[in-house]
């Protein structure tokens, strides 16, 4: 593990990636805290506030969808509202370079797209669309009008934002590509995420396995940084991806 200075470490980070064919991102809620964006845990986080199993498993939805809505309803209010910071801006600026390949992102807010970066992998799906539980028809998120809640399909079903819920799979095609990126990678950028929710923990995992080097970008150390971590940068994902950027340009 490597923890000295930022700028000396980044430049050594910077040097590896020039030498990488394949690099991947995968990027957690961590990312876009910056951007007004609260996180999923810690003391600031969402699930301080809300219990997942009583607002985020597709049970409770089931169970009963207008309670699970009025949450979804404060929360999409916030990513509306979000923007891309400047970590964002340098993972499609890495990309626009050709030292990025692709980002696998655990997120539903869209910032990697709105950005710049044309190759996501929306793991846990987007709120960009909804879902009809009954018939399985999707609308776009601004066709539909949410006055009642829950809103429903015009079969009168209960419709869902399309993004993954605790007891539901991970999309096929999206899975699929995660973990071919992940298996290829010479190099992967874990940025914002504490990895613990599978299966997206073990894309990492899987990365390491197959030789490539991981450089964690967390303000907090985690269980990657004790094991499969060669880079560890104790920092924001804004100051270390921008700092790593200028050393590439440089």
């Amino acid at each position: 593990m490597k923890r000295d200075n930022l700028s000396a470490v980044s430049k050594e980070i910077a040097g590896k990636i020039k030498k990488s064919h394949r690099v991947v991102a995968l990027t957690g809620a961590g990312i876009s805290v910056e951007s007004g964006i609260p996180a999923f845990r810690g003391s600031q986080g969402l699930w301080e506030r809300y219990d997942p199993m009583e607002f985020a498993h597709i049970e409770a939805f089931r169970a009963d969808p207008g309670k699970v809505w009025r949450m979804l309803i404060e929360l999409d209010r916030i990513v509306e509202e979000a923007r891309p910071n400047p970590a964002h801006i340098a993972l499609a600026r890495l990309e626009e370079l050709g030292h990025l390949n692709g980002v696998i992102t655990q997120n539903i807010d869209s910032l990697h797209q709105a950005a710049g970066n044309k190759e996501v992998i929306e793991f846990h799906g987007n709120a960009r669309s909804l879902v009809c539980l009954s018939c399985g028809k999707t609308f776009p998120k601004e066709r539909v009008v949410i006055e009642d809640l829950p809103p429903r399909c015009t079969c009168r079903g209960i419709l869902k934002p399309e993004v993954v819920f605790f007891g539901e799979p991970i999309p096929f095609e999206a899975s699929q590509k995660a973990f071919k990126l992940s298996r290829e990678c010479e190099m992967m950028l874990v940025v914002g995420t504490s990895a613990v929710v599978a299966p997206a923990s073990h894309l990492p995992v899987l990365a390491k396995q197959n030789g490539a080097m991981i450089i964690e970008i967390n303000f907090e150390r985690t269980h990657l940084s004790e094991t499969i971590s060669d880079y560890v940068l104790e920092a924001s994902a804004s100051t270390a991806l921008t700092t790593i950027l200028d050393c590439l340009k440089a």
